[in-house]
């Protein structure tokens, strides 16, 4: 449904400044019916890709396919295919109530109201906004903002959504709910989402796939599971009571697999990686050697966050 071959994006230098490279020659495919997270830390280049998708940036080189028409020949053809939810919620009036942001873009992309009632009351039912249908969007809590916006992008009947930070801001409840009707709408309609985030809370538990750029290059493309799988390390967390002494810190401090996360005058907690078993036998050693006495060693489980930054602390690039 998408393909990105060798994708290009430079920014002129601003008085005498350097360049820079956004985008560096990137290329990548998104199926049918898939939902592809695409992540970066600021600057890495994921919203410059995102709005090249969109039509909003001109790539300096490189293709980009849209359901086989070519986005950069075939801009307007290409783009009927899109739709997209960028910065949140702002895509939607906030003067006009829900049902009238739907009717407008709805519109907006050719489709007359009259032919599309059951589909409006199909999504403020769906994002449970049927109560709010008359109620304008300058009103709403910020999660009802954040679902019309995205009920906004899928009421077009766009084969390919773009999601740019769609529960940026909500609290765990509303994001916890957007994440389910994402994974509901792809499964029952089909649709290509591509979901930029920064809440790794929701690539692990709504994408598929996951698209991790660095310094406008790409450093991983798996899907979820492989890259759990990859980077799957036991992390224990030792929980001991009061301080470390002066020897203790710093021979904890001399080791790669671990951490203090936490030190105070009551408590003191260290992560500690355990790639081979001899790593938490020298860890208790040193805490036994000033008398710590442990509280607790826990088991952590591995998530999707601590995933992301082992890649971009140079873990297999391509994967």
């Amino acid at each position: 449904m998408i393909k990105v071959e060798s994708l290009e994006k430079i920014y002129p230098g601003r008085k005498g400044q350097a360049a820079v490279k956004a985008v560096d020659r990137i290329s990548f495919e998104v199926q049918e019916g898939e939902l592809l997270g695409f992540l970066g830390p600021n600057g890495a280049g994921k919203t410059t890709t995102v709005k090249m998708l969109c039509g909003l940036i001109r790539p300096n080189s490189g293709r980009i396919f849209i359901n086989g028409i070519d986005l950069i020949q075939r801009r307007i053809a290409a783009l009927q295919e899109v739709s997209a939810v960028l910065e949140g919620n702002r895509n939607i009036y906030w003067r006009l109530t829900a049902q009238e942001n739907l009717e407008f873009f709805a519109a907006i992309r050719g489709l007359k109201p009259s032919g599309i009632s059951s589909d409006i009351d199909y999504y403020l039912e769906l994002f449970n906004l049927t109560e709010k249908r008359n109620v304008e969007a300058r009103k709403l809590s910020r999660g009802m903002q954040q679902k019309l916006a995205i009920a906004v992008a899928l009421i077009s009947q766009s084969k390919v959504v773009l999601l740019d930070e769609p529960t940026l801001g909500l609290d765990v409840q509303a994001s916890y709910e957007i994440r389910q009707l994402l994974k509901g709408n792809v499964k029952e309609q089909g649709r290509t989402v591509i979901l930029t985030t920064h809440d790794m809370n929701v690539v692990q538990d709504t994408c598929q796939r996951v698209i991790i750029v660095n310094e406008g290059r790409i450093a991983a493309n798996d899907s979820v599971d492989n890259l759990m799988d990859l980077f799957k390390v036991k992390v224990y967390r030792i929980n001991v009571q009061g301080g470390l002494t002066a020897e203790q810190r710093e021979a904890l401090l001399g080791m790669e697999e671990a951490v203090i996360e936490e030190e105070t005058s009551a408590r003191t907690s260290i992560s500690v990686r355990l790639e081979e078993s001899q790593v938490l036998y020298r860890v208790i050693g040193i805490l036994e050697s000033g008398q710590s006495l442990i509280e607790s060693i826990d088991q952590e489980q591995n998530n999707f966050e601590r995933v992301f930054l082992q890649i971009l602390e140079g873990g297999p690039q391509g994967a």
